[in-house]
């Protein structure tokens, strides 16, 4: 059944307004709940927080003064519905529970989108982010178990491997070497620019939430990692954002933003588990179904295009988090050992990667390497989540 949200009518704005009642909404369980309802939750969270930022900078080089009011108004309820969706997150999950959780955000949607993605170019960008994403998960898993103790199957239940990628110390790059070619908005599949959108949106999430809680910990090892990974989180954010086209007008930008929303909550209000979690994606399907409404209407007006000229009349396929380890074993097996060049691609190190290398490890190995030193020593061994099968490259000790 397909479903065009230009054509749909959510709820008016001055409905949408919720009293501390509604917004106090009860967490997940987090012993209980499906692992990827937190995924969800944690993707929403991101995009949210996206929309927010953007209609602020918006706001700011904007000189109309009932567009950035409309902005404000739109943006005070995008507000309510970040705290709605983050505050399903239970407290009593520590840091590193959450940041398990956002890892296998990372690597399963980023996954999925490199699946489904139709350009070549934007496809070897999510296969070559996801890899890294991946071996955070492993390297976090080892610190998990090394400071609380448990296993982080517990978070990631059987649905996402925990084992090495690329190995997090390779992934320190030039910042130039982290800045690819954009998409062209006259050009791209509608489906490629929500793709970007929306890992650059999760990535962006995970990089403010490391460089905020990675000094709350007392164990040296946990504060360097939470601030080597946080490095790494810059660059991807980099890596993602520049697959935008700078080209799109604010008008466009804002456009993509609200559609992207509304794509997103229908697609987890279709798969989500817990109907109970499934009812708060669909109402804020319908708000933001009135807040694309808005934004068409001054994409008509000030950027002098009908919408459906820069937006898909139906949404795609529901993104969709699931196993993706198959998919995963290939690429470890054929592009572990990419590194960027420009805003290219090159399976050996080059002279200004390795310059940027020996300037930041200082002759010493990183945090990253380290922790899964120290849980050996302590554990008696590394930690990893191998399911269905072994392949020749997971034996290999990548430190």
């Amino acid at each position: 059944m397909t479903f065009n949200p230009l054509q749909e009518r959510g709820i008016p704005l001055d409905r949408q307004l919720r009293n501390w009642r509604e917004l106090n909404v009860e967490p997940i369980d987090p012993d209980r709940a499906d692992p990827y309802t937190r995924c969800r939750i944690i993707t929403m969270n991101g995009i949210e927080i996206e929309a927010i930022m953007f209609s602020h900078h918006f706001a700011r080089r904007c000189q109309d003064l009932e567009v950035r009011q409309r902005l404000a108004e739109v943006r005070y309820i995008e507000a309510q519905q970040q705290k709605a969706v983050n505050w399903l997150l239970p407290g009593t999950s520590s840091v590193l529970e959450t940041t398990l959780a956002y890892e296998q955000v990372a690597v399963d949607l980023t996954a999925w989108v490199a699946r489904m993605e139709p350009d070549p170019y934007l496809k070897q960008a999510y296969q070559f982010g996801v890899l890294e994403d991946f071996d955070h998960l492993y390297r976090y898993a080892n610190l998990y178990e090394m400071i609380e103790h448990r296993k982080a199957e517990k978070i990631v239940d059987q649905l996402t491997e925990v084992m090495p990628g690329r190995p997090t110390k390779m992934h320190h790059r030039h910042p130039v070497d982290n800045v690819r070619e954009h998409y062209d908005r006259e050009t791209a599949q509608a489906i490629s620019k929500l793709h970007a959108l929306t890992v650059m949106s999760a990535e962006q999430q995970t990089m403010n939430f490391y460089m905020n809680v990675g000094p709350m910990y007392m164990e040296p090892i946990a504060r360097q990692l939470y601030q080597e990974i946080g490095l790494i989180e810059e660059e991807h954010v980099t890596h993602y954002e520049s697959l935008l086209d700078p080209g799109e007008s604010w008008w466009e930008q804002w456009l993509n933003h609200e559609y992207n929303e509304c794509y997103l909550y229908h697609s987890f209000m279709q798969t989500e588990s817990n109907p109970r979690i499934k009812a708060i994606w669909e109402l804020h399907l319908n708000m933001e179904l009135e807040h694309l409404r808005i934004a068409a209407d001054m994409f008509r007006r000030h950027d002098g295009r009908d919408p459906e000229q820069a937006v898909a009349r139906e949404l795609p396929k529901p993104v969709t988090f699931e196993p993706n380890k198959e998919y995963l074993r290939e690429l470890i097996s054929t592009q572990i050992d990419y590194t960027t060049l420009g805003t290219g691609y090159v399976q050996e190190a080059h002279e200004r990667f390795q310059r940027w290398q020996d300037q930041i490890m200082g002759g010493e190995e990183p945090p990253s390497e380290r922790v899964i030193d120290e849980n050996r020593a302590r554990s008696g061994d590394e930690y990893r989540l191998e399911t269905e099968g072994t392949h020749p490259l997971y034996s290999l000790r990548t430190h």
